[in-house]
């Protein structure tokens, strides 16, 4: 057993598949390949963000800002298709990449250059961004009458039996894991968060490494930003309102560490996948919406409590075997 529970991925595998198979029995056709690809279609959009989101927290950061870039991304394209309905799709999806990064830029700047605490800086430009999506649009919405057919149709095309948008999840797990195992940056990541004061004598500069994740993060956001609106048909100031806190769920429930160092890619699509078959299932078997909440948080709470002991066990394990070398040297 304490094999198992060191292998957080085969751990929560096995809750998911047992979630599953629960629900099925009060959900025909839950368990069906049909309707499992469709939830993972459903959490697509917060696979992608939580990845941003695990890539920031690995080098001891958070970024509270992403839903709120990814509305303020997703109003800028949605009215940029609207007004100029002739725009290459291609031209539109490079546009909310660069202007997620953009902002992803800002927080990064403001963390790195200026020094100040990564959930104050994300907190107040959480608020600034939706207030710019408000200017930007005057508290309108940009509905799908509005929207070329393109735009909209893109991420709904099916390919192999799944939607594109599963595919670009796809894809982009794929870049993830190998940016964060296979180069430089990936490991200045981890090593930014788990021991700052080793990657500094290592010669890593812990302030720029942190400035990366927070643009990657943001020009997920971005695309993310594109996904939503064309995937749901609607663009407004409120679009994804706590989107952020999911994020932050999927990353802590997958394994990542809130500290900093810890934590994978597939630990961070399991915790999307498990958030995702939990808000699929609940509605499904008539919790109420208020139910959910709590629920949600319910496992959150858990999973933080589950990462903590995890980690101060790894930490006395860690002492104990440093002190068994010294006593027998």
């Amino acid at each position: 057993m304490n094999r198992l529970l060191k292998h957080r991925e085969i751990l929560l595998v096995g809750i998911i598949a047992i979630m599953v198979a629960g629900f099925s029995t009060r959900a025909a056709g839950f368990a069906m390949p049909s309707n499992l690809a469709n939830i993972f279609n459903d959490t697509s959009i917060l696979i992608i963000l939580a990845l941003g989101q695990m890539t920031v927290i690995l080098t001891k950061s958070i970024d509270l800002s992403v839903a709120a870039n990814l509305a303020f991304t997703g109003m800028a394209v949605a009215m940029t298709d609207a007004a100029f309905p002739g725009l290459p799709l291609v031209l539109l999806v490079v546009m909310a990449i660069s202007i997620g990064a953009a902002l992803g830029a800002i927080n990064g700047y403001l963390v790195w250059a200026i020094q100040i605490p990564p959930i104050v800086v994300t907190l107040g430009t959480l608020t600034i961004y939706r207030g710019m999506a408000f200017v930007l649009s005057g508290g309108a919405w940009v509905n799908s009458h509005q929207m070329t057919p393109t735009f909209l149709n893109f991420p709904r095309l099916p390919v192999l039996g799944l939607p594109i948008l599963s595919w670009i999840a796809i894809v982009i797990l794929l870049l993830m894991w190998g940016l964060l195992t296979r180069t430089a940056f990936g490991r200045a990541a981890y090593a930014a968060g788990g021991n700052p004061t080793a990657a500094v004598y290592a010669g890593i500069d812990i302030g720029r490494t942190r400035f990366f994740a927070f643009v990657l993060s943001g020009a997920l956001a971005g695309l993310s930003g594109y996904l939503w609106v064309s995937r749901y048909a609607v663009a407004y100031v409120d679009v994804a309102a706590g989107f952020e806190l999911d994020t932050v769920a999927a990353c802590v429930i997958g394994g990542i560490s809130i500290a900093g160092g810890i934590g994978s890619v597939g630990g961070a699509l399991l915790g999307a996948l498990f958030l995702g078959v939990i808000k699929n299932a609940l509605p499904v078997i008539g919790i109420s919406p208020f139910a959910q909440m709590a629920i949600s948080g319910i496992v959150i709470v858990l999973a933080v409590v589950f990462n903590a002991r995890a980690e101060r066990r790894a930490g006395r394990i860690i002492l104990r075997d440093r002190g068994a070398k010294e006593v027998s040297a």
